[in-house]
């Protein structure tokens, strides 16, 4: 609890997909987490935000020593019961709110083993009313933090801390490289921002922002779409690992508010501020079409919508 958040690998170790962790795709900012341990409700929390790629915390340790380093994390506030409350006591009252696949506990109140659950409206207010009163004043903080008008992603600063030091960490492996020339690792680097070779690379394939249309160069920002953190050198500087958004749509491509089909239909997630999406130029017609990509571009474009997306729910 401490620690402020949720973590989890993005799939299980043969690479197949967790129901429990793409659950953390589907968080939206303000969402109840309640933490359950040892038989109890032990904290309530909300999320501050949806998930973002992250790097597993360095405070794990040897926890989870089969995972892959890169995950899904989400900022959370908790707050830790003074009374942990049990489920097991009032089944009654909580049994016909079970889940029917996937439920967070049997019918005996004793844990599944799992990482993240949904549970319903219905099943998350009984769990309130059984907490009581220190639940209260926890809701409360609640509300007059999501109630607050934000743009997608502005949920914190903290997240962006954490991702400019993992960039810095990947810079330093790049200049350490006895592999690459100085003007290769320039190049490498260039890239995070989009600029040098990579941006000309783009410019040979892109003209100009498949969103919003714009096709000024100064207006426009070399994104990769399979992120220059988690690429390799090679799909750093890969002109079709890449396209010309201008900042906010890249600021939302980036962060896995929207995404695109290798048709070019445009794709947007839930987990956004709807109304910031249209002041941002997003258009909310469910059919928008942007062109379609390239075959390499398509292959990047899959890892975006499997890794870096924020599903839609339901």
């Amino acid at each position: 609890m401490p620690g402020g958040y949720l973590w989890s690998p993005k799939a299980n170790r043969d690479r197949s997909l967790n129901h429990y962790y793409e659950n953390m795709r589907e968080i939206s900012c303000g969402d109840l987490i309640f933490s359950f341990c040892d038989k109890k409700i032990m904290a309530l929390g909300f999320a501050r935000g949806p998930a973002y790629t992250c790097p597993k915390p360095i405070e794990f340790g040897q926890a989870g020593a089969n995972w892959d380093t890169i995950g899904w994390r989400v900022d959370a506030a908790f707050q830790i019961l003074r009374k942990p409350m049990k489920p097991r006591e009032h089944m009654k009252i909580l049994g016909p709110f079970l889940p029917k696949r996937y439920s967070p506990i049997r019918s005996d109140g004793t844990g599944n083993q799992m990482y993240l659950a949904e549970i319903s409206k219905d099943f998350g207010q009984s769990l309130l009313l059984l907490i009581g009163d220190e639940a209260r004043p926890f809701i409360v903080n609640r509300a007059m933090i999501v109630s607050r008008p934000e743009d997608p992603g502005t949920n914190t600063t903290h997240n962006y801390d954490l991702l400019r030091k993992w960039d810095i960490v990947q810079i330093e492996k790049i200049e350490k490289d006895s592999a690459l020339t100085s003007t290769e690792k320039e190049q490498v680097i260039k890239s995070r921002r989009g600029q040098g070779m990579f941006r000309n690379r783009v410019s040979e394939i892109e003209n100009c922002c498949r969103v919003t249309r714009v096709d000024r160069p100064e207006h426009l920002v070399a994104s990769h779409i399979k992120p220059w953190r988690v690429s390799h050198n090679k799909e750093r500087l890969d002109g079709e690992n890449g396209l010309l958004l201008t900042p906010s749509i890249d600021h939302l491509f980036d962060n896995g508010y929207i995404s695109f089909r290798d048709n070019g239909a445009l794709l947007v997630s839930p987990t956004a501020h709807q109304v910031t999406l249209i002041k941002m130029g997003v258009p909310r017609n469910k059919e928008y079409n942007v062109g379609a990509f390239t075959h390499a571009q398509a292959q990047y474009l899959e890892y975006h919508r499997d890794s870096i997306f924020l599903k839609a729910r339901g």
